[in-house]
């Protein structure tokens, strides 16, 4: 029985420990014609989030990966995605798109 408590114990610290890892967030701050930084590498399920911090419009748009996702047009707040499927993902903001360039992971 003390066998199984301690068992049960251990399971709920690892799972309590486990928790944080899949709650994860990388920031990728959006400035006037630059993502910085400009590469990103998470676990499929990690939550990107870009920050706009300049006063120019841009966007975040998914040009080539596992799966396509954008954000809209816009010159400050924040946009947040979730790349479930591993992989590449080259994203550009499509005013800026021969210098905004990101690569996630």
């Amino acid at each position: 029985m003390k066998r199984l408590i301690a068992l049960a114990i251990v399971a709920a610290v690892a799972a309590a420990v486990a928790i944080p890892a899949f709650a994860a967030t990388k920031t990728v701050t959006v400035g006037d014609d630059f993502f910085k930084p400009t590469k990103v590498t998470v676990r499929a399920g990690t939550k990107v989030t870009w920050k706009w911090t300049g006063h120019n419009p841009h966007n975040v748009t998914v040009t080539r990966g596992p799966k396509k996702f954008h954000s809209r047009t816009q010159t400050s707040g924040t946009f947040s995605a979730i790349p479930h499927k591993k992989g590449t993902y080259s994203i550009v903001c499509t005013i800026h798109g021969f210098t905004m360039k990101l690569v996630v992971r």
